[in-house]
């Protein structure tokens, strides 16, 4: 006689879920997406091994190319429409233009980087995503229900 599973069944074997804004949030303040105390970063873009309060490991995240592709569309979203404006209201020279914009968008780009790729690396986490499944809180926490 075979068994059947019903969705109640498998609905117990997944891990609980993890909070997907909270996550995003700590990593884009440069803090662990689990227990928002530890650092993120070792350095401006190195992601920690792990993290120095929780020790929940950090190291396998893979953010990639999405960190710059989300701080280019965010930026060029707020960079352009004030460009636009400006020359409807001022109409200033090129180089204006140039000695204006240039830095702001590179100092912006620079500044948005870390907290684009914490948010991603907390995304990844809260849906756990490449080798961030279950962890031992997970399993305590599981066991305990």
């Amino acid at each position: 006689m075979t068994e059947t599973m019903t969705n109640d069944s498998f609905a117990d074997a997944r891990p609980p879920r993890r909070p997907l804004w909270p996550a995003m949030l700590k990593g884009a303040k440069l803090k662990c997406p689990k227990c928002g105390e530890g650092a993120l970063f070792s350095s401006y873009l190195k992601v920690d091994d792990s993290c120095g309060t929780c020790g929940q490991e950090l190291h396998h995240h893979r953010a990639d190319d999405a960190p710059p592709y989300f701080t280019i569309f965010i930026s060029g979203h707020i960079i352009i429409p004030l460009m636009i404006l400006m020359e409807r209201l001022w109409a200033p020279a090129l180089w204006i233009h140039m000695a204006i914009w240039l830095p702001v968008t590179v100092i912006m780009c620079l500044a948005m980087l870390p907290p684009v790729k914490g948010s991603l690396v907390g995304l990844q986490w809260a849906f756990r995503m490449h080798g961030f499944e279950a962890d031992e809180s997970d399993r305590v926490r599981t066991a305990a229900d």
